[in-house]
């Protein structure tokens, strides 16, 4: 039996761990009962609103989600019936029985699909996934993207209008389109990770906060979708590359690489997962470009140290994704991981071409990985010149401040002109 009157911290952890737990599939469910992504939004949004006050006086009930169904659904009741758009078939779901676990999957999994749909932008698909799936306020999504809270707000509102004037359905696809809309949402979670993982712009080079939403993503959909490589693939990648995040800056916010790294520090239980996840992929045969990169995480994570990380695998790994198709970001990363087995002067030959040719000039990791293998090799003239583009095209201020510093190191006692000088 529930205990009466909880103490206030013992409601706040119940609630927030209800709210980690129930929203996205209450949001669903609601939205499959009243036909409305709105009102099952504030619906379910009012009866959190609700579960504090509610909970110290009465206790935490031992079913929170149950709990928070019946709640939500009066709430979306008393909406309708206010609006004059009551079925009244809807009045009766108060007193409904909860639906079966594989019910609310059900309806998660349309919802994801939904929210993902590719008669909207991959923004507002961004956007509205966050919001909706996984309950991130207007404010909370717009700090992570750096734009204004009501420019946020509207592009979430033109999204809800347009599923709502397209009709857009809320379903799982047939089986004939699954695989192309499961592609869609893997995009839109991947957008997200890779934004936490490496902000495009901002002070901040990591956003823990979007990382944390992509890997929970990642995993619901792989465990509701369990079959498809790609997903488990996509739940590798994101899980095997944040394990590295508390290593991946110092106590002043600026980055440290990998070779300089405390891998004492990498989440261990995000390792074991994700090597787990890639297991998985490797069973059912994911084929799209999410395995390669988590062969490749896989690959550091095992490393004991830097030294020790088989180069060799890795470039493998990349010379198999080009033949498959991978563009020149994926050329880029096999030139650096040539330079690790083979020595600068290989990984300048690799990087030639791709310089050569324009088509990194606005990606100043290029212009990093170039510099340092000029550097390493006394080139600091060139090096120089090579961070000066780098900064130019830099949007991110933690990685501007980075390369600053990097580039005074050649300025400091004045640059050597090559290795013999």
């Amino acid at each position: 039996m529930a205990a009466r009157h909880s103490p206030v911290p013992t409601v706040v952890s119940a609630v927030d761990a209800a709210f980690r737990a129930e929203w996205s599939g209450l949001v669903a469910v609601l939205r499959r009962e009243f036909g409305d992504l709105q009102v099952a939004e504030d619906a379910a949004q009012e009866a959190f609103a609700t579960a504090p006050r509610a909970w110290r006086r009465d206790g935490v009930p031992e079913r929170p989600g149950a709990w928070l169904l019946v709640t939500a659904r009066r709430r979306a009741i008393d909406t309708l019936r206010r609006g004059k758009a009551l079925d009244e078939r809807m009045a009766t779901l108060v007193d409904a029985p909860p639906p079966s676990a594989s019910e609310i999957l059900d309806d998660q999994l349309a919802l994801i699909f939904g929210c993902c749909h590719p008669a909207l932008s991959v923004d507002a698909q961004v956007a509205l996934t966050l919001r909706t799936v996984c309950g991130l306020s207007t404010d909370q999504i717009a700090h992570a993207f750096l734009v204004p809270g009501p420019t946020m707000g509207k592009r979430i509102v033109r999204a809800k209008d347009k599923i709502r004037r397209a009709g857009i359905p809320f379903d799982v696809p047939p089986v004939e389109h699954l695989d192309e809309r499961v592609e869609g949402v893997a995009a839109v979670i991947y957008a997200v990770f890779t934004e936490g993982h490496a902000s495009s712009r901002g002070a901040t080079l990591i956003r823990g906060d979007l990382c944390d939403e992509a890997i929970w993503l990642a995993e619901t959909t792989s465990e509701l979708l369990p079959t498809h490589g790609d997903l488990h693939a996509l739940s590798a990648l994101c899980l095997l590359t944040d394990a590295r995040r508390a290593a991946r800056y110092d106590s002043a916010g600026s980055p440290v690489l990998l070779a300089e790294q405390d891998r004492d520090r990498w989440d261990r239980a995000k390792v074991t997962k994700g090597l787990d996840h890639l297991i998985a992929a490797r069973r059912h045969e994911a084929q799209g470009a999410y395995r390669p990169q988590a062969e490749i995480a896989a690959i550091h994570s095992m490393a004991p140290c830097y030294e020790a990380t088989e180069w060799s695998a890795i470039v493998t790994v990349y010379d198999q994704w080009l033949e498959a198709g991978g563009g020149p970001v994926v050329a880029l990363n096999r030139a650096a991981a040539i330079g690790e087995r083979d020595g600068s002067e290989a990984a300048l030959a690799a990087l030639a071409p791709l310089l050569d040719s324009g088509t990194l000039d606005d990606y100043h990791y290029a212009h990093i990985a170039h510099a340092t293998h000029l550097r390493a090799l006394g080139r600091d003239e060139d090096a120089i010149r090579a961070y000066d583009r780098a900064i130019a095209v830099c949007t991110n201020d933690a990685e501007g401040t980075w390369i600053r510093a990097q580039r005074a190191e050649l300025t400091r006692d004045g640059p050597r002109r090559s290795s013999a000088g």
